[in-house]
């Protein structure tokens, strides 16, 4: 039986932590840092502050900090400006010299939200030694749950092809393919309509 829980702040660290890890192969998170050795340095910090914004829908844990989803609500999948002011000097020394790929890279997900609202998985990961043990799965449905019962569709984008058999096993539909420019990596995003069953 796997535990899902609202993450609080003293989990900060730990998801931060756990997150580095499972993106540390991401084709995004590759793209933002390409330097195998800094990339390991960077991503928790990065994932910190990405804890901190995504504060203002729901972020889930499961087991000891093992698996996190970081969902944004129904017309906060961009972060609101004064989100994006206070964060702006912490974002700089996160990223460095990555701030223009990681720009490239937003504005690139954002020209691709669909145009009705919708939940926003912004965030979902497994630590790679936990990978395998239902833990993502799980905490994705916990989240899927408490959109189902607002009444508002689930989106999602994700740069690893081998995800879209998986998404399409918690109910989601491929929508759509795309690159980012400037030989950014490939993305699918995929949609969950309310109360889809995989």
């Amino acid at each position: 039986m796997v535990t899902i829980r609202d993450a609080v702040n003293d989990d900060r660290a730990a998801v931060a932590a756990m997150l580095g890890r499972a993106f540390a192969d991401d084709p995004a998170m590759s793209y933002i840092f390409p330097d195998p050795v800094e990339r390991p340095r960077r991503l928790p910090r990065l994932f910190a502050l990405l804890f901190d914004g995504d504060g203002v829908g729901m972020r889930l844990i499961g087991g000891a900090a093992e698996a996190g989803t970081f969902w944004r609500p129904p017309g906060q999948a961009e972060l609101p400006m004064t989100v994006m002011l206070r964060q702006s000097l912490p974002m700089l020394a996160a990223l460095g010299m990555a701030l223009p790929r990681a720009l490239r890279l937003a504005h690139a997900i954002e020209a691709h939200f669909p145009s009705e609202p919708f939940w926003y998985l912004h965030i979902a990961g497994v630590d790679p030694a936990r990978q395998g043990q239902g833990l993502g799965g799980a905490s994705i449905r916990a989240g899927l749950a408490r959109c189902d019962a607002s009444g508002f569709p689930v989106y999602l984008e994700t740069a690893t092809q081998s995800n879209v058999g998986l998404y399409a096993r918690l109910g989601f539909e491929l929508i759509g393919g795309w690159s980012v420019p400037k030989g950014g990596p490939r993305f699918w995003s995929m949609i969950r309509p309310v109360g889809r069953q995989g």
